[in-house]
């Protein structure tokens, strides 16, 4: 099984800003919350937690660790998407609120939809032929793009898909069988 938590709440966060490759810390809800996460966490079997390097998905995923006895390992393909120039702007405005729907092409100084796909798609499929319960602590770029590896998204779903800090989802492996055509 694969479990996916977002991390913690931070400042930008909080003044729904734009985060991406900025490294703002927790701030103390968002330590409340990583706590209560690994309440939770400590109900499943996870043998490691898979971490991307910005301190508020490290953090959160270390406060789990500690938490469920998980061995705890950097993972550079969970760092957030690079948005560029739209680092820090107000999530509701306009030219990122565009930008976001141009899925081929990479933001102004940063990523796409797509350079994202290119990193994280393989190291799910890598993950599922482990066949362990792993936690991904990351951020909600990455969950997207890991839950349209798991459900057919339209491009509005795709969009305004939100998972909440330190929420935890599940994602069972996909059925990967291949056809032969003769």
């Amino acid at each position: 099984m694969i479990y996916v938590i977002r991390h913690g709440e931070t400042e930008w966060n909080s003044q729904d800003r734009v985060l991406g490759r900025t490294d703002i810390p927790l701030n103390e809800v968002g330590r409340s919350q990583a706590a209560a996460a690994a309440a939770k966490a400590s109900e499943l079997q996870i043998g490691r937690i898979l971490t991307s390097p910005l301190s508020r998905a490290y953090e959160t995923a270390r406060i789990v660790s500690s938490a469920i006895g998980a061995r705890l390992e950097i993972c550079d393909a969970l760092i957030e998407m690079d948005f560029g120039l739209h680092e820090g702007q107000p999530r509701k405005d306009p030219s990122y609120q565009k930008a976001k729907r141009d899925y081929f092409a990479r933001y102004e100084g940063g990523e796409s939809f797509f350079d994202v796909v290119a990193r994280i798609y393989p190291l799910i499929a890598e993950l599922e032929v482990s066949g362990e319960n792993v936690l991904l602590s990351t951020h909600n770029g990455i969950c997207r793009v890991i839950c349209s590896y798991y459900e057919d998204m339209g491009n509005e779903d795709f969009v305004s898909f939100a998972q909440r800090n330190c929420e935890i989802r599940a994602y069972e492996p996909r059925n990967r069988r291949i056809k032969t055509v003769l």
